[in-house]
Order: structure tokens, then sequence, then C-alpha cells
């Protein structure tokens, strides 16, 4: 409930909501490493303007991002220190390198997100964790800023967008936003062959409603979020 009242802010003050979703993810990936996070590296695929490494670090991990937009990298004119400008389908580090790599909100942005989720896999240590949340496109807010105008196709949701505000969505369809579904994840997750599928919840709901991931369909719009947990052979 705090991310969908801070979700309001995402366009007119964007540093207060990707402050809290940073101190979300953060805490996600918290519970879902077995480990302590104090002393791992961690590779944020899609870091974006750099809101996600105060949260990381305050736990001890040894935060690392990539990110392609160099426009996005300096939106907030955060320290980019830890940074590095690269695409998530091919990532400048050696295999095996980190102990956690996750990705929070990307997957959808990019036309090849199982390659990205390839190379997130490939980079890991065995034993460590990849971590991929995504956007369900047929969920509520698979159209992003543009509501749920998405529901009538990507291409109206734009034009609608743009004559309602007289500009063109951030998010634009077919250019940095594309439909992604469950099946889609889960069919990766289950088939690749260099990690094993530990848990898929869906995010942003409460964990009682956690038992639609596993429905065919109705998961598509009721999950919202899906989060793949994976662990590296």
């Amino acid at each position: 409930m705090h991310l969908l009242r801070e979700f309001r802010y995402e366009q007119t003050d964007p540093a207060r909501f990707y402050s809290a979703l940073a101190d979300d993810t953060a805490m996600m990936v918290a519970g879902l490493v077995s480990d302590p996070l104090d002393g791992k590296v961690i590779l944020d695929v899609g870091g974006g303007p750099g809101f996600f490494a105060d949260a990381f670090t305050a736990r001890g991990a040894r935060y690392l991002s990539v990110e392609p937009d160099a426009g996005e990298m300096s939106a907030a004119g955060l320290d980019q220190r830890t940074a590095v400008r690269a695409q998530g389908e091919h990532l400048p580090f050696r295999t095996g390198s980190v102990d956690v790599c996750y990705s929070s909100n990307v997957a959808e942005h990019t036309p090849t997100p199982w390659a990205m989720a390839d190379e997130m896999v490939r980079v890991t240590r065995p034993g460590g964790t990849i971590i991929l949340s995504y956007t369900l496109w047929w969920g509520p807010f698979g159209g992003h800023e543009m509501g749920l105008t998405h529901y009538a196709g990507g291409h109206r949701a734009v034009r609608w967008y743009t004559r309602k505000h007289g500009r063109l969505p951030k998010n634009l369809f077919g250019v940095s936003l594309f439909p992604i579904t469950a099946a889609a994840g889960l069919q990766w997750a289950r088939s690749t062959a260099d990690a094993e599928l530990l848990a898929a919840v869906p995010r942003y709901i409460p964990r009682f409603v956690w038992p639609v991931v596993h429905i065919p369909g109705i998961r598509e719009v009721a999950a919202t979020n899906l989060v793949l947990v994976l662990r590296k052979n």
C-alpha cells in the first residue's frame, strides 16, 4: 500500500517514488538470499539513476549496477561511481563473478528479456542467487504511466496518452516497453540448464494471494509482478 501511494509521484517526484522502491527491493532481496547481504557483491541489472545504491550499501553489500541509458544514469544527479554503462544482454563481467544478480522492473523494457536473464545467470557464481522481478503486461500496471489503457492495445494507449498530455509517454510501447508474461518467465526459469528455480512469487500483493501464480491465465492479471528466484548450479 505504501508503494502504491508513492507510485502517484513516479512522474512528478521520481526521487520520492524510486527511493521507496529501492528500500522495498533491498528488503526483498535480503529476504530471498539465504545468507546476510553483508560483504556480498550485488549486481543490479538496470540500476537507473542510482537510487538503489544506498539501500544496498546500508545493508553492507558491495553494490554494482549496469544501465544502458546515459540519460537515465544522470537523471537524478547521483553518484554513479559503481555503475557501468552496458546492456543487460551483454554484461561486462566475468562468468561467476557476483554473489547475487538481480533485476527489478527492467525485463519489460527490453525486447530480449530472456537473453538478459541468461546473462544474469552467467555472471553469478555457483551457489549464488539470481532474482528477476518484472511487471506483467496483462496486469493493472502493465501500461505503466498509461494506466489501464494498455488493455485496449499498446499503440492505442500511446496515442491516447499523447493526446491527453501533449507528449509521448516515458515508456513507449514497442520501443522501451514490451508485453511480457508470467508464462514466458516460468518457461525460461524451468528450462535453463545452469540454474535451479527456487521460487516464483507475485510481488506487491498480500501473501494470501500468492497461490494465483500457479493458475495459468489468471496469474497474468492478478500477480501484477512476478519474482523468479534461482540458484546457480
